[in-house]
């Protein structure tokens, strides 16, 4: 019997260990051919820190913005009993499904000056297309299924009988989500954004359709790999991988640290 556990540990070792190889592998690599002066070049190119300003900011809007109506969305939802409720968690998680090019084609079609939205919003001056607000709108339709869906199930694990009993209480529908439902929801909630935030700075598929410019930087990333080749495209894509990699470790910390105090 010992035997056949520790060959069972194993095995299960040498597969979790293939798995990080397969992921830490190829990350390194890229690092470790890329010179210390080809880095310290890619960080003083403005066309590169101005791609990164661009691809943080847009993603941040589009998570911020789209959390005031995600997560109302996803309480509903969680407390509801209706048949539709599967509908409309699938209708949440087309984004992931189909190719983001094709969404950046659907995005496009109404975000246009000739479309139904972009149309009417154009003639007062607000255009989507080839601009920052348009990529926020297609990191935002890609990367809201992800904090939709850990807002639902964080609001699904809080148990209902606590809400009830504040409503028998004389607590009403707003004091309880503020008091009971938010506070008990919360890592999931952080997580949430958390994930939609790096699936938005990750996107390139619905972006580049929907602006080309003024360049993310995984569009750069792309643009400079089929203009130059891999020599200058590599230390673009080192720089902003290690700037996202100090970003979540900032705020898994902040996470943390949270955790501990409470």
């Amino acid at each position: 019997m010992i035997k056949k556990k520790d060959g069972f540990t194993l095995v299960f070792t040498f597969a979790g260990g293939v798995m990080l190889l397969f992921i830490i592998a190829p990350l390194l690599g890229m690092f470790f051919q890329s010179s210390i002066p080809q880095l310290q070049s890619t960080l003083s190119d403005s066309e590169v820190t101005q791609s990164i300003y661009i691809t943080i900011i847009a993603s941040m809007g589009a998570t911020l913005a789209l959390g005031f109506f995600a997560i109302p969305l996803a309480y509903l939802v969680s407390r509801s009993r209706s048949r539709w409720k599967s509908l409309i968690n699938g209708v949440l998680d087309l984004p992931i499904v189909i190719p983001h090019s094709a969404a950046g084609i659907a995005l496009l079609g109404v975000l246009s000056k000739n479309g139904i939205i972009g149309k009417p919003l154009s003639a007062i001056g607000i255009d989507f297309v080839s601009t920052t607000l348009g990529i926020s709108i297609a990191m935002a339709f890609v990367s809201v299924p992800y904090l939709y869906n850990a807002a639902r199930i964080g609001f699904e694990n809080v148990p209902e009988r606590l809400e009830k009993a504040a409503y028998t209480l004389g607590a009403s529908p707003k004091r309880t989500f503020f008091s009971i439902a938010l506070p008990m929801a919360w890592r999931s909630l952080l997580s949430g954004f958390v994930m939609m935030f790096a699936r938005g700075m990750s996107e390139f598929g619905a972006v580049i359709i929907v602006a080309y410019h003024p360049m993310t930087t995984p569009v750069l990333i792309f643009e400079r790999f089929s203009a130059f080749g891999l020599k200058y495209a590599q230390p673009v894509a080192v720089v902003f991988i290690t700037i996202c990699l100090l970003l979540f470790v900032a705020i898994r910390l902040l996470n943390k640290r949270n955790h501990d105090r409470s």
